[in-house]
């Protein structure tokens, strides 16, 4: 039955690769687009053991920098949209495993194309084939698992994502990771006393990479321009509520 289950996830990926309808935006490049995809997925199936530095959004360049065959654990679903944003905008394709709570129209003002994103949102126990499954296609998946992640199963599958030139985001703990990042502040701004509406969110992400210092980076997670960007240490006088 789970192997079924499997198969199914990956059948229709493979038609959603072979059949899915090209937008307007697509229609332009669309020899070079495909040529780039047909690459990537040969390296995929066939196994090719590259490693990459994905792309990043402008606002997140300065606090880490996704590479292929590595893992990076947040604590925040905003936060692990935002990383995966700026591969997904450079025409990668991208992986929700597990995230049932995921806003799509959150995600696509955090800059992620819908057209290429794949969403299995309750995995159950398969959570790690499934996810495994999806290497295959996706440059980056996000995943939360259901359960504490072993040594063995994170060391597999980190073996997986060397050979498959794939990076994997974990919301939550995950053994021996590259690289975790947490909300060590948050705020939001723009709610008065009982009136008025939520406009941006000011945090501080807090960042350790193995053998470094943890860094602390101010960041506007949005903006009121519903942007990513740092920020400087300076507290605007505006009204703010303070986040969990």
């Amino acid at each position: 039955m789970a192997k079924r289950s499997v198969s199914a996830v990956l059948t229709i990926l493979e038609c959603m690769f072979d059949y899915k309808r090209v937008s307007l935006r697509e229609q332009l490049p669309t020899r070079q687009r495909r040529i780039h995809e047909l690459q990537q997925r040969v390296q995929r199936m066939q196994g090719a053991a590259v490693s990459r530095t994905l792309e990043s959004l402008p606002g997140l360049s300065g606090v880490i920098q996704l590479k292929t065959g590595e893992v990076y654990a947040v604590d925040s679903p905003s936060l692990a949209t935002a990383l995966v944003a700026g591969p997904s905008q450079a025409g990668e394709w991208v992986a929700f495993v597990g995230v049932p709570d995921l806003g799509l129209e959150a995600a696509a003002q955090f800059g992620i194309d819908l057209d290429r994103t794949v969403v299995v949102p309750r995995p159950g126990e398969l959570w790690l084939s499934v996810t495994a499954g999806l290497l295959d296609v996706a440059a980056v998946v996000v995943v939360k698992p259901p359960v504490p992640v072993s040594a063995q199963q994170a060391e597999r599958l980190k073996s997986r994502l060397r050979i498959k030139d794939a990076t994997l985001v974990c919301c939550g703990e995950w053994p021996r990771c590259d690289a975790t990042l947490t909300i060590a502040e948050s705020s939001w701004i723009g709610l008065g006393r009982g009136h008025g509406r939520l406009t941006a969110r000011r945090v501080v992400v807090s960042v350790r990479q193995s053998g470094g210092p943890v860094r602390h980076i101010p960041l506007w997670l949005p903006d009121v321009d519903q942007c990513i960007a740092e920020r400087d240490h300076e507290m605007l006088p505006l009204a703010e509520a303070q986040a969990g």
